[in-house]
């Protein structure tokens, strides 16, 4: 972040004029640039079946709250919609919660493959 700190949006939300190692790592808005640069940015599809396990799905909560969480590989009975584990102040937690707020994004990340 530091070497590309103006792609970020730290300046224009959080009125900062250099990284801070303490929270960045952490702020949605933030974690949504990184992954629109290094990560496949997918349609926000109405669509369950759309969503795979991994996929990184992002919010808006009431307040104009960013909220992030990750696909998993379970299925809520009551809805069929894949669970999201994410945390939402009362530590991680899994819920059925996809669709539940307006998203704003989808990314599906693939980390470099590595020669041995």
């Amino acid at each position: 972040m530091q070497a590309n700190f103006r792609a970020y949006p730290s300046k224009r939300i959080w009125g900062l004029t250099k990284p801070d190692k303490n929270i960045d790592h952490r702020r949605v808005p933030n974690l949504q640039v990184y992954f629109e640069r290094h990560a496949q940015v997918l349609t926000k599809s109405p669509n369950a079946a759309d969503y795979k396990t991994g996929d990184i799905v992002t919010w808006m909560l009431p307040g104009n709250l960013p909220h992030i969480g990750m696909v998993v590989n379970q299925i809520a009975q009551d809805s069929g919609h894949p669970l999201i584990v994410h945390n939402i102040g009362r530590g991680p937690e899994m819920s059925d919660m996809l669709f539940a707020y307006t998203i704003t994004g989808h990314y599906r990340f693939v980390p470099a493959t590595y020669s041995e």
